[in-house]
């Protein structure tokens, strides 16, 4: 693990930090080119994975204060370590959806053209992401015996973000940016396949993700909150939420007649 790539006297570079950076402006560049292929105004379709990225920051930020809200309220001076934190990733893809809607709806651009434009550059940021956390030793796992177990030994990963040190732990990190690039090549290969319609890659990426995130918690070994005094974490609940959803989502929309002309473009 290497939470600090570089040091030069007092500036440092963080290895989450230069990774999350990475993992947004790819993600937005394969949104680009994607929506350069359909037709789409690529400046708005700029615009709006701005916004996106500012408020993904955001709500992931916030929603690790909603989580860990128990600690800071116990602990202020420690609201501070948000800035320095990624957050919940859920969190930021909430706020960053109703902020996306918001943009569309204001601009007139067909939702889930748009929402399946990005849906990809999602999974690829993700992939990007957790390896920032995997170097950074944030977001660890359980301690497991298995032979595929890691072992964290930077006393700056576990004063910065408490990672447990010299102890074998579930790589749940690497497990999650695995499952991302899966997910990644899935709907890439599949995107063409049966009778596509608009919504059809955002969806299933909320459902596939939704999947993959609920049984990779069970391995996650950090504090990252329960809901209502149940076993579920709070990304477990939003899974459980998401799961269901996203088949409902995927059945109306199908029902739906595609229209190619829409498929085609966004109104501007």
């Amino acid at each position: 693990m290497y939470p600090r790539l570089f040091e030069f006297g007092w500036f440092t570079v963080y290895s989450y930090g230069l990774l999350l950076a990475l993992a947004y402006l790819l993600g937005l560049k394969l949104a680009l080119v994607r929506a350069r292929h359909r037709g789409l105004d690529s400046t708005r379709v700029m615009d709006l994975g701005i916004w996106i990225i500012i408020s993904a920051l955001i709500g992931a930020k916030l929603m690790l204060l909603i989580v860990d809200w128990e600690y800071f309220s116990r602990n202020p001076r420690e609201l501070i370590s948000l800035a320095q934190s990624g957050g919940v990733f859920y969190g930021g893809l909430i706020l960053a959806l109703i902020v996306a809607l918001w943009y569309m709806w204001r601009h007139r651009m067909n939702v889930w053209v748009v929402c399946d434009v990005f849906a990809p550059g999602i999974a690829l940021g993700h992939v990007i992401g957790r390896v920032g956390c995997f170097l950074a030793g944030c977001c660890y796992g359980r301690p497991t015996d298995v032979p595929w177990a890691v072992r964290f030994t930077d006393p700056f990963a576990a004063a910065n973000v408490g990672t447990p040190l010299h102890i074998d732990l579930h790589p749940t990190q690497l497990y999650e940016a695995g499952a991302e690039l899966l997910i990644l090549g899935l709907l890439l290969g599949t995107e063409r396949m049966g009778r596509p319609f608009p919504g059809r890659t955002f969806w299933s990426y909320m459902f596939v993700y939704g999947v993959s995130r609920f049984i990779i918690e069970m391995y996650r070994g950090d504090p990252r909150g329960f809901v209502f005094g149940s076993s579920l974490s709070t990304s477990q609940f939003i899974s459980v939420v998401l799961v269901p959803l996203s088949l409902i989502m995927l059945f109306v929309l199908s029902r739906r007649s595609p229209s190619p002309a829409t498929e085609a473009r966004v109104a501007a």
